[in-house]
């Protein structure tokens, strides 16, 4: 079928100048080969971990669900305070000074801060707990914060490996954390506590606490802590201890803004569990389940946020490296022309077919089914997301760090505001469409930023009619699915779609594809 001719006219103007001017390819294929790797350990990664969802939701009520991803709510504002931009400070001074001495110094900064750090907040675990609402539990958030302590110390031996090009370590690393703190789950919440009900005589049912109860979920997460930083160790001890005030203080005038990023970033992602818990026009426990709502489902735009995570781990040093190249705005157009493509398709492939996605919050428990409407939401939010770490490349390359923190607090007062305003009416909803009005506003504020400081020519108009084009995909189905019609007739016209869209990006990138190394020679050119 042939595309509207309108619809030509539309992206044509946007491609000549690539088309004529055409990018060496080697930079796109490394950033590709790493963040594949990267991927590995991400995606599988996170894909195991993701199967604690159903595990959870079968053991636990959506409260205290809510109470788990409360704690580790908490564990994810702390990181940003733990850490303090110094990762990216570490690949940006890397690209200028000897790579030795900004790990020296960068790796001493975070050993000693993470000590400080640590003593501090264990004096105040009990007012902590009472804030969350879990005053008979200070033990709990006590082991978060020796959890945050030890994923902070291996901030910068993951760093390096990913600055010296060493993803197969790195994804192994990672996947085996994950796999450690799965099986212990599993091990803890089914073995154990299965042979201690049935009253057994055995070693595991004598390990299992019921008054630990969901505590078992931040043990295994804490061991699985413990043994990757001893995974690190040959990275954690290659560092000397030296600390340069003058050379730090450098590099915390470039990171500190990036503590407000990270802080704001954080605020925007997770603070709405918060607000649930402290706005929702119910008892505790009520909003302790809107909670575990929420997060169940939120957890279904995976997909988007497996692609984003594995994205930035590969990107964030190869747009440092590449900042130098002759080409490298027509590279961050094209990176970004590709990563949309890519979001696009995972969104289809969640919402059109989320009767079958809902199975990963298990059965046992069904209210969390009610939290479905919320998804479509969260993975447009995603896609804006991911479109803002690509356009935020202006402000790390040009030293802008604190415009991106006053971009990233404006998202984090939407985020605030409207959840203050309409959770009390909404409930776990208003979550939602804050999160999308946040990134949003912060996707748009960033590009028209970045074309006044650091113009790259990104294909805006094309890439907006692709988002557009998939959320109107997901409208007729979701009016389609009113037919009330065979589920598998449901899922046959969402395969459809999703073949649709693939043939209009097929047809339209033809000259693109044909480009790239191993598929290019599939594609032939429109005769003249």
């Amino acid at each position: 079928m042939p595309l509207p001719d309108d619809f030509h006219c539309l992206i044509s103007s946007q491609r000549v100048h690539l088309l004529n001017n055409p990018i060496p390819l080697s930079s796109i294929k490394r950033l590709a080969g790493q963040t594949i790797w990267y991927g590995l350990s991400s995606i599988f990664g996170r894909f195991i971990n993701y199967l604690l969802t159903p595990i959870l939701a079968t053991i636990f009520a959506s409260a205290d669900y809510g109470k788990i991803t409360t704690l580790f709510t908490i564990a994810a504002f702390l990181n940003i305070f733990f850490t303090y931009g110094m990762e990216t400070s570490y690949f940006r001074f890397s690209s200028q000074e000897p790579e030795q001495k900004v790990y020296n110094t960068s790796s001493s900064s975070v050993i000693l801060s993470t000590i400080f750090l640590t003593a501090l907040l264990w004096m105040l675990t009990d007012n902590i707990a009472a804030f969350l609402e879990l005053p008979g539990h200070p033990e709990y958030i006590l082991w978060v914060i020796l959890i945050v302590a030890l994923d902070t110390l291996s901030v910068m031996p993951f760093a390096r490996l990913r600055y010296t090009g060493r993803p197969r370590k790195f994804a192994a690393i990672k996947i085996l954390n994950i796999l450690i703190n799965v099986g212990l789950v599993i091990f803890f919440l089914v073995v154990c506590k299965s042979d201690y009900e049935k009253n057994a005589d055995t070693f595991f049912a004598v390990v299992y606490k019921p008054e630990i109860g969901l505590g078992y979920v931040i043990i295994a997460n804490l061991i699985a802590s413990v043994i990757t930083l001893l995974l690190l160790s040959k990275e954690f001890f290659q560092f000397k201890f030296r600390l340069d005030p003058g050379f730090w203080k450098k590099m915390m005038r470039y990171s500190w803004p990036l503590i407000i990023v990270g802080f704001g970033g954080m605020i925007n992602e997770t603070i709405d569990r918060i607000m649930l818990l402290k706005l929702y026009p119910g008892t505790t426990e009520e909003a302790f389940s809107q909670s575990g709502i929420y997060s169940a489902n939120y957890k279904l735009a995976v997909l988007i946020v497996l692609f984003i995570q594995a994205f930035r781990m590969g990107a964030e040093p190869f747009f440092f490296k590449e900042s130098t190249s002759e080409h490298a705005q027509r590279t961050y157009a094209r990176v970004m022309k590709f990563f949309i493509i890519a979001c696009c398709f995972c969104f289809l492939a969640v919402v059109l077919f989320l009767d079958i996605w809902k199975y990963f919050m298990g059965t046992r428990h069904p209210e969390y089914y009610t939290g479905l409407k919320v998804v479509p939401i969260l993975m447009v939010a995603k896609i804006f997301l991911g479109a803002y770490y690509n356009l935020s490349v202006w402000y790390k390359l040009t030293n802008r760090n604190l415009t991106g923190a006053w971009i990233t607090i404006g998202g984090a007062a939407i985020t605030i505001l409207f959840n203050w305003i309409f959770i009390p009416i909404w409930g776990y909803m208003a979550c939602a469409i804050a999160t999308v009005l946040c990134y949003g506003f912060m996707m748009i504020t960033s590009y028209v930023l970045g074309q006044k400081y650091y113009p790259v020519p990104y294909a805006k108009k094309k890439l907006i009619a692709y988002i557009v084009i998939c959320i109107l995909l997901f409208g007729i189905h979701q009016a389609f699915l009113m037919l009330d019609l065979n589920v598998w007739v449901n899922r046959s016209v969402g395969l459809a779609f999703i073949g649709l869209f693939a043939f209009l990006i097929l047809n339209v990138e033809k000259k693109e594809f044909q480009r790239l190394p191993f598929i290019g020679k599939y594609f032939t050119a429109n005769p003249a």
